[in-house]
């Protein structure tokens, strides 16, 4: 896996300070993006949490997240959460060590009392004592919240008194971007009361199985006001991938006022992934699970098809200068303004989400402008099989049968690609094992790219042939 050193360097640790009406929660703040550029420690807001319990254990679920691993429990994660300010909520986001679970906070309008929020995106400290003194905090009482660093004391900064250093996982950029063009495909599948939510919940199982490794999955129906177990994935079945994986969602139960739940309508054996959405007051927790629990985000695959069209590229530069932090993003307006089909806004923001520049909430059906400090680049580099179909392209590896077949060689074997009705299907054995599940196979995106003439590189021609057909292998190469 390939990994890089990222350092989160904060002016102090974040802190529960004062007590009853002059408690105060201050959420230190590492370097970000704001409107006017890049700052060492941007400060979002300032004011106070009209839910100030229900905010405490949703941002320490988020935070749960970003220290679990659910997969092979060998070693925890300790990666900082993100906050973005849209400028009339804050969104705090995680990912889990292992890569398949997707936690976000989302603290609505509703939910703020104070000054307007801000524009922007940054880490915030998350550490242990604050963790503790989270876990600790009594209703009843106000809390003053304050992301950023305190206006009077930015003047005798030196520089930075905290810093983390942790190992930042290619694959959890990659992750971010799945999790994100995954979703926008989802639909509201059931709603549950609070109180039917809180028994469905503690109901599931809360430790890993045997092995530290999380449990397979779970296949649900809608019945009356729950959700009723079966015993096999029936067409139309709720997938719930490693129940335990939800664990964390038991913090903030006794303020639940309903759970929601997001997925793909299924209609076969196959796991998928499913969103879980905990309404609060003022604010949304929801947890989005890969569809299995050893499986992370980042090999899904669902945004290839968009990073390997030709004009994907030079799309997202257009739109990302549309963006400005917004709450909501609706690409019918982006289009208009752009000047650029639906179709190719919606592929630019597949492509803007690898660079974490847009995420998608499920609750409102709409895309959002964050700015994660990621390369779009970076994310291509590292995805094989992107990589692998570039390199079938440059080596004239793909050759044309027609309107429907290609032939595309790849080391001693030659596989068939047929296209019918928009949908590909290969003879390598990545095709056997998931059918399309995890997106197209390095064959099949060479041939899609091969067919609109994609390069396999700035500015090198793509190699392809038109020589008589060959023998196709039934297996092997798997990707």
């Amino acid at each position: 896996m390939t990994r890089t050193a990222h350092t989160f360097a904060y002016a102090g640790a974040s802190a529960i300070t004062g007590s009853g009406a002059g408690r105060s929660l201050g959420l230190e703040t590492a370097g970000g993006l704001t409107p006017v550029g890049a700052e060492a420690h941007p400060r979002f807001f300032t004011g106070f949490l009209s839910e100030p319990q229900a905010a405490a254990r949703g941002l320490l679920a988020v935070a749960d997240v970003a220290a679990a691993r659910y997969f092979l429990r060998t070693r925890g994660a300790s990666l900082d959460p993100v906050v973005t300010a849209n400028g009339d909520r804050l969104r705090f986001e995680s990912f889990s060590g292992c890569c398949g679970v997707y936690a976000r906070l989302d603290v609505l309008p509703e939910g703020l009392q104070g000054a307007d929020t801000g524009h922007g995106t940054t880490n915030v400290d998350v550490n242990n004592p604050l963790r503790e003194a989270l876990s600790r905090l009594p209703g009843g009482d106000p809390l003053h919240l304050r992301v950023g660093p305190d206006e009077l004391a930015v003047t005798t900064l030196d520089g930075p008194v905290v810093e983390k250093k942790v190992p930042l996982p290619d694959r959890w950029l990659r992750g971010f971007a799945e999790s994100q063009a995954i979703t926008a495909g989802f639909d509201l599948r059931a709603e549950l009361s609070a109180a039917e939510a809180v028994r469905f919940l503690r109901s599931l199982p809360r430790s890993p199985a045997a092995g530290g490794r999380a449990g397979g999955p779970l296949w649900l129906v809608p019945a009356g006001r729950t959700l009723r177990p079966t015993t096999r994935p029936a067409p139309g079945a709720i997938c719930l991938p490693g129940p335990e994986r939800l664990s964390a969602l038991q913090r903030v139960l006794r303020r639940a006022t309903a759970l929601r739940v997001y997925g793909p309508v299924h209609d076969g054996a196959a796991p998928t992934a499913s969103a879980w959405e905990i309404a609060l007051p003022g604010m949304r927790l929801t947890l989005t699970l890969s569809p299995e629990a050893d499986r992370g985000f980042s090999g899904e695959g669902s945004v290839l098809e968009a990073l390997a069209t030709g004009t994907a590229a030079d799309d997202a530069d257009l739109v990302s200068v549309l963006l400005a932090w917004e709450p909501r993003i609706d690409p019918a307006d982006l289009a208009e303004q752009s000047g650029l089909s639906t179709e190719r806004v919606r592929a630019a923001l597949t492509r803007l989400g690898t660079a974490g520049k847009v995420g998608y909430d499920l609750a409102e059906a709409a895309y959002f402008h964050r700015e994660l400090p990621y390369d779009a680049r970076r994310a291509e580099r590292h995805n094989p099989r992107l990589v692998a179909a570039r390199a079938l392209l440059a080596e004239g590896a793909v050759t044309f049968e027609g309107p429907a077949v290609t032939h595309v060689v790849s080391g001693e074997r030659c596989y068939v690609v047929r296209e019918s009705g928009g949908a590909v299907s290969c003879t390598c054995q990545w095709w056997a094992d998931y059918r399309g599940r995890r997106g197209p196979c390095k064959h099949a995106l060479a041939t899609r790219m091969a067919r609109r003439g994609t390069s396999p590189a700035a500015g090198a021609p793509a190699g392809t042939r038109t020589a008589p057909a060959a023998t196709a292998a039934p297996t092997g190469d798997a990707r």
